[in-house]
C-alpha cells in the first residue's frame, strides 16, 4: 500500500512538426487502444502515425525520426499544387477543364465547351472572389452528383432513407464516412473524378447503412448495387492523392 503509483505517461499531442530536408511537415498523431506499435500512413491528406495507448512521445518522435526518409519519398511522389488561378488546368467530372477567369462578367461559375477549343469553367468576379466560388462551385456539384447517386443505390439495395443528410467537406483521411444515424459525408474532390469513382463512394456509403463494417457481407452488397466497384477503388488508389494537389494550399 505504500509502494509509489505507477507513472503514466501524458498524453500525446495531435500533432507533430517533421523536419525534412525541403520543408517541414505536419504529422497528425492519433492513439490507438488496438495498437501494439507505431505505425505511419500517407493516404489522401495528412502523414498519420498510429501510436499505441500510453506511449511515450520520447518513442514516438525516435520513430518518426527512423522514418524520414520513407516519408520525404512518398511525398516526393505527389503531385505539384494546382491552384485555382487564371489559366490554371483541372478536372472536372474526369475531363479536364481550364480556368477561364471573366472579371467583367456577371453570375459566379459555369461551364463552357467550345467547339473546337477545351472545355472551361468560367468564372465571373474580381480576381480575389475566384478561388472561393470555384470551391463553392465543385461543392454544389457534388452535392447534385451525390444526392441522385445516393438514392439510386439506397432503393437498389432497399434501404429507406426518408431524408437523406449528405454533408459535402473538404476531408483529408477520407473520401466519405457514414454514421449509425444515417449522415453520409462525402469529400467535393470526388466531383473531379470520373463519374464511376462518385457513383462507387455513394455505393459504398449507402452499404454502411446496412452493415457498418468493411466485412465479406459488406462488400458483396457494394458489389450487387455497383458493378464497377472495383475500377473505382482501383482508380481511387491509383490517382485519388492527386485530387488533393487542385486548389487553395490545405
Amino acid at each position: 500500500m505504500f509502494g509509489s503509483a505507477r507513472r503514466r505517461s501524458p498524453p500525446l499531442p495531435d500533432h507533430l512538426i517533421l523536419e525534412l530536408p525541403h520543408r517541414d511537415v505536419r504529422v497528425a498523431v492519433r492513439a490507438s487502444m488496438r495498437a501494439v506499435r507505431f505505425t505511419l500512413r500517407l493516404g489522401v491528406g495528412e502523414p498519420t502515425v498510429t501510436a499505441p495507448a500510453g506511449a511515450r512521445l520520447v518513442d514516438l518522435a525516435d520513430f518518426l525520426d527512423r522514418h524520414r526518409g520513407w516519408l520525404a519519398e512518398r511525398l516526393a511522389r505527389r503531385p505539384e499544387q494546382v491552384p485555382f488561378a487564371d489559366g490554371a488546368l483541372l478536372p472536372f467530372r474526369g475531363e479536364m477543364h481550364r480556368i477561364d477567369h471573366r472579371p467583367a462578367a456577371r453570375g459566379t461559375v459555369w461551364r463552357e465547351t467550345p467547339g473546337e477549343g477545351e472545355p472551361r469553367l468560367v468564372v465571373a468576379g474580381g480576381a480575389d472572389h475566384l478561388s472561393r466560388r470555384l470551391r463553392d462551385f465543385f461543392v454544389r456539384s457534388a452535392r447534385a452528383d451525390f444526392a441522385p447517386a445516393v438514392a439510386r443505390h439506397a432503393a437498389r439495395l432497399r434501404i429507406e432513407i426518408p431524408n437523406p443528410r449528405l454533408r459535402i467537406k473538404d476531408t483529408r483521411s477520407r473520401w466519405g464516412s457514414c454514421t449509425a444515424e444515417g449522415e453520409l459525408s462525402f469529400s467535393w474532390r470526388v466531383v473531379l473524378a470520373p463519374p464511376f469513382v462518385l457513383d462507387y463512394l455513394a455505393a459504398h456509403e449507402v452499404a454502411h447503412l446496412q452493415e457498418m463494417n468493411h466485412s465479406r457481407a459488406f462488400w458483396r452488397l457494394v458489389r450487387e448495387t455497383c458493378p464497377e466497384m472495383d475500377a473505382g477503388r482501383r482508380w481511387l488508389k491509383l490517382h485519388g492523392a492527386g485530387l488533393h494537389g487542385y486548389g487553395p494550399a490545405t
